[in-house]
């Protein structure tokens, strides 16, 4: 059988396979530590509020659709849905950690569902504020988070289904686009910071929220994690030197632009308000 190792002048052999892990390995120990930092920055900023005034703590929150008066429903949406985010930002990496997963088998069943239903309630939750009472942004920028929402419904319906008829392989590839479309919140933060850092904030209007970058950005926070989850998956059954480096190559370039998108919503938006 012939060798999948890559020879090269001067380096040590290095499998296809291997490469590929590598970059996704450092792709998603950076992304928890993001993820993370968001988690805290909504325990330390929403919920303490919350849990004193209920969801009149979203009063003087930096929302552009926090509480209003006379508002129930649109209310009760808002805060459910900066609550069930801390679900759905600190476990969602949980669930995908194999050690967790084979450790704790109840506990990963247990969260699985928490966060299941708290993915597909925030979604049907964010549909209704984004077309009922979202200030900021135009029709394509709403498209944009409804296309997000819709595909959070899709995967979690797909890996419930597959989970169910004990299709385990399926399960997991479905939980893992799972956790890329719901973590689109925290991909737009990213996307948008590292842009601002390294353009000063080229195509975005920020007095409406709109422009060519918020456009783009809009689709792309779920559809390039997608894509790059496809190609990964694909990578795995090919198994071709050349697709390995080019995958490896490009979640590179991507892994350090959001590193500087989570140094720049960190350092700008998420401990100021903390501190």
């Amino acid at each position: 059988m012939r060798s999948l190792a890559i020879h090269s002048r001067g380096l040590p052999h290095i499998q296809p396979q291997r490469l590929v892990n590598h970059a996704v390995n450092i792709w998603f120990g950076l992304a928890l530590i993001g993820h993370w930092l968001f988690l805290a920055y909504l325990l330390v900023v929403f919920f303490p509020p919350i849990a004193a005034d209920g969801m009149e703590g979203l009063k003087g929150m930096h929302l552009p659709s926090g509480f209003r008066e006379g508002d129930f429903w649109g209310n009760l949406a808002a805060t459910s849905h900066v609550l069930l985010a801390a679900i759905i930002i600190g476990g969602g990496p949980l669930q995908l950690m194999p050690a967790v997963r084979n450790r704790f088998p109840r506990f990963h069943r247990l969260l699985g569902r928490a966060y299941l239903l708290s993915a597909v309630t925030s979604a049907i939750g964010g549909l209704y504020i984004t077309w009922t009472r979202s200030p900021i942004g135009d029709v394509i920028s709403k498209l944009g988070i409804s296309g997000d929402a819709v595909l959070i419904i899709v995967c979690a319906f797909m890996a419930v289904r597959h989970a169910m008829a004990g299709r385990f392989t399926e399960h997991r590839r479905w939980a893992m686009r799972l956790f890329l479309v719901a973590s689109a919140v925290w991909f737009f933060r990213v996307g948008l910071m590292g842009w601002v850092l390294l353009t000063g904030g080229a195509g975005i209007d920020f007095e409406t929220f709109t422009g060519p970058f918020l456009y783009v950005l809009g689709f792309a926070q779920y559809l390039l994690p997608l894509a790059m989850l496809e190609w990964y998956l694909h990578c795995q059954r090919s198994r071709q030197a050349w697709q390995a480096w080019s995958f490896a190559l490009v979640l590179a370039l991507l892994t350090l632009y959001m590193g500087a998108g989570i140094f720049a919503a960190t350092m700008g938006m998420w401990l100021p308000r903390m501190s």
